[in-house]
């Protein structure tokens, strides 16, 4: 049905690198501490911010919004929006800030989201996405992505989804990060639209089937490794979420398992120490020490000592002059008990 589609697409598509396992975007998540703490596990795997509007970047405080550490890269800076042109002044922006690539989200069901007119309702709008694309690839050298639902309310065929990814591919985008669940944009909570719709993950795999000359990555209700392997011969890459926040040490074997590196994973207990001077560094120029390490709660989970670690962390992290220290004492807890 799109194969004519396809065809003029291909000699169109924008080059860009490819990464077969990445962290998702999540909200008051995948902030810069988060970021530098899973570097500290995986060095390649993709990774993003949290979704920062157009209107934050074009009026907000630069180095707070957008600051990263280059130990974070590859990274990817994740938008929203519906204005070409300031969304083609924040490709400008994240280019000249050194991020990797620029994503549109095209997935965030919230209400909020849905009022400024961004997010999974432009999925009803595709020549409105594809003019978006096209304004922040001509503003910028760093390659442009979008991250999408496979549908929004009564409009979920797989025809509808083929059409928008067709529409958008038009300006030469090349990878489309399908979250396989549709969106509900009345009537669920943006934590139901995570779980309550049902995964059609045969739907995304067609998807590449019928778009072979597009990086097709698949995204939704993948909680380890092996589920990621098992979608490979169908797609080009897998986007885990809530896992990679709630067990971030099941990427340890990420940079073995996917990008063939030879070195050995770090211990949880040498990714803690890892972080020791990160800590000390943020926490003497004013920042408090929870806003870092309530991303490092989960790191032993499932292992000796992990109710320990998290008990004394959310105990002392929030004290007064809080700093490594802290993280140390925790460790030494863990190392005791294990």
């Amino acid at each position: 049905m799109f194969s004519a589609a396809t065809a003029a697409i291909a000699s169109r598509c924008q080059p860009l690198p490819t990464y077969p396992i990445s962290v998702a975007p999540m909200m008051d998540r995948t902030d810069r501490h988060f970021r530098y703490f899973m570097r500290q596990i995986t060095q390649q795997a993709l990774l993003y911010t949290e979704m920062v509007t157009a209107q934050a970047i074009l009026h907000g405080d630069l180095e707070r919004l957008l600051g990263f550490t280059p130990a974070e890269k590859p990274l990817v800076l994740q938008v929203g929006g519906d204005s070409p042109q300031a969304l083609a002044r924040c490709a400008q922006i994240a280019a000249d800030w050194g991020y990797d690539e620029i994503n549109l989200n095209v997935g965030c069901p919230s209400s909020r989201v849905q009022n400024g007119n961004f997010g999974a309702c432009l999925m009803a709008q595709p020549q409105l996405v594809a003019d978006c694309v096209a304004a922040m690839m001509a503003a910028a050298a760093i390659p442009v992505t979008v991250k999408h639902r496979i549908g929004i309310d009564q409009r979920d065929r797989y025809e509808d989804m083929a059409n928008f990814v067709a529409t958008v591919a038009e300006t030469g985008c090349r990878r489309f990060t399908v979250h396989a669940r549709k969106a509900w944009l009345q009537g669920l909570s943006p934590k139901d639209n995570r779980t309550v719709p049902p995964l059609r993950y045969a739907e995304v795999h067609r998807l590449k089937r019928e778009f072979p000359q597009l990086w097709i990555e698949i995204n939704g209700g993948f909680t380890c490794l092996e589920q990621a392997q098992a979608q490979l011969p169908y797609v080009d890459a897998v986007m885990i979420g809530r896992a990679a926040y709630d067990q971030p040490y099941l990427f340890a074997p990420v940079d073995q398992t996917f990008f063939a590196a030879k070195s050995l994973p770090r211990s949880r207990s040498q990714v803690a120490e890892a972080m020791l001077p990160y800590i000390s560094h943020w926490t003497s120029r004013g920042t408090k020490l929870h806003s870092i390490t309530r991303h490092l709660l989960q790191l032993f989970h499932g292992q000796p000592g992990s109710r320990a670690w998290k008990r004394y962390l959310t105990e002392h992290s929030s004290q007064p002059g809080a700093g490594a220290e802290v993280v140390e004492a925790a460790l030494a807890q863990v190392l005791a008990l294990g």
